[in-house]
């Protein structure tokens, strides 16, 4: 069978792509293998959150004396979380397996291999297409660190459905799955002990935005290594130890569970990539920013490109494809650097970012001013009993445009978004003291630094 596109994954990259396609003229088909739905809604945002939650309810209810409220004692029940969990999943997967099934697309729930640059197996069919978008997504990352496999772990897809809560844990990493998840854990009654090999957690980051988020740990009864080595994993009478060296000294950790969250990588066994002439670069698709790929034809958007694992980059990576494979005789669409800018660490404190990072003007070599200002010195911050972290912002010091906004504190993926919005534009300090900021809210923070930059730049 012949279709002018043909999309490999029906997650949030390629329902964007199919949707753009079949909007700008072409015949459409989908290719997934199934379950239906995506790893956001699967695996990824959607669950996360939801239990995520439960225990940010949890840990406000054991606070209730500070606030005046009379003392509370609450207990997790697990399997009811991941119950109603699983009830929001259900609801959100309905909705998009509707619109994989609609009748703008023709939808073949079987793998996917590619027989050639322009032949793709599915099932018993031999599928053709001008153009081929490729969307499947990322899998869990194997480490082969000495006697991990033999000790047994789970992963972020497993843990996500527990329903038996488990006395101890140790989880291995310090990325936003494995923060966000050790304190889910934590807050809900689980002993839980954090490694993590670089020297602060989200090393992406700069460390003082990293900080607040490793200090609350702390306070909320979670070990947290930075800076280790591990060195080997064992198991003993029913509990799962790792070995490591942290600060120049040999030490070990033990728990019932081990969560191996050191991250995911693309989802590209099976494709048949090498029959398709598609190149790979550290196990991810090379793309340009058209998202083609070495074939001209042929497109990959969203994870299993490796450029950002993100669900709005994603979408924009699979609207540009979808357009471009489209529509190859018009000007081609390219993808926006703004759009994979933007990140969100649902910790508590949360952790926001736009722009450029210190460590990454220190890198790249490129001038700028900074100032900060933190939310325990903030009165509505205060008023809601939340004074972890700060916000960061980075300018060019002749112009005073802004390159980077950070936010580690409460609603931080929320206020991002003015900040996000201000850069979209082009925006200066002096446009962010500019604009009204009602009193008192979280959001009149931002103008603080702004006004330190203010004076620095006369």
């Amino acid at each position: 069978m012949e279709h002018e596109v043909i999309v490999i994954g029906g997650g949030s990259a390629g329902y964007a792509a199919a949707r753009t396609a079949v909007a700008a003229g072409a015949e459409v088909a989908i290719v997934d293998q199934g379950p239906l739905g995506g790893l956001c809604i699967l695996r990824g945002c959607m669950p996360s959150k939801a239990i995520l939650r439960s225990a940010e309810v949890m840990s406000l209810m054991r606070r209730a004396a500070e606030f005046g409220l009379a003392p509370v004692e609450p207990r997790a029940d697990l399997s009811a979380i991941v119950a109603r969990k699983e009830r929001l999943v259900r609801e959100f997967a309905e909705y998009r397996i509707g619109q994989l099934r609609a009748p703008a697309f023709t939808l073949y729930e079987e793998p996917a291999r590619f027989l050639s640059p322009h032949q793709l197996q599915v099932g018993a069919r031999v599928l053709q297409a001008k153009s081929f978008i490729i969307a499947t997504g990322s899998v869990v990352r194997h480490l082969p660190l000495p006697g991990l496999d033999q000790t047994g772990y789970i992963t972020s897809d497993q843990a996500l459905d527990l329903r038996q809560q488990p006395a101890s844990m140790l989880v291995l990493g310090g990325g936003a799955v494995a923060v966000e998840l050790a304190q889910f854990f934590q807050r809900i009654g689980t002993h839980v002990t954090l490694i993590q090999r670089h020297h602060h957690l989200l090393s992406w980051t700069d460390e003082d935005l990293a900080w607040p988020v490793e200090a609350h740990f702390r306070e909320e009864g979670m070990e947290v290594y930075t800076g280790t080595q591990l060195h080997r994993f064992s198991r003993q009478d029913g509990l799962r130890t790792a070995h490591f060296s942290h600060c120049g000294q040999e030490r070990s950790a033990s728990a019932e569970l081990i969560l191996q969250a050191m991250g995911r990588r693309p989802g590209v066994e099976g494709l048949g990539l090498e029959a398709a002439g598609v190149h790979l670069e550290h196990g991810a698709i090379q793309v340009d920013d058209q998202m083609r790929t070495s074939q001209p034809h042929i497109f990959a958007v969203g994870d299993v490109n490796g450029l950002q694992e993100i669900v709005h980059v994603a979408i924009h990576q699979g609207e540009v494809a979808g357009h471009n494979a489209a529509r190859p005789s018009v000007p081609a669409l390219r993808v926006g650097q703004h759009q994979s800018s933007l990140q969100v660490v649902f910790t508590d404190p949360q952790v926001a970012s736009v722009g450029l990072t210190e460590k990454a003007c220190q890198a790249e070599d490129i001038p700028y001013l900074v100032a900060s200002y933190p939310f325990a010195d903030h009165g509505k911050a205060l008023c809601h009993g939340e004074p972890h972290g700060l916000v960061k912002l980075l300018c060019r010091p002749r112009t005073g445009e802004v390159i980077g906004g950070h936010i580690t504190g409460p609603e931080g993926g929320e206020l991002i978004h003015e900040l996000a919005a201000l850069m979209h534009f082009g925006g200066t300090v002096g446009d962010l003291l500019r604009m009204p900021h009602y009193h008192p809210t979280l959001a009149e923070i931002v103008t603080y630094p702004a006004e330190e930059l203010a004076a620095q730049l006369g």
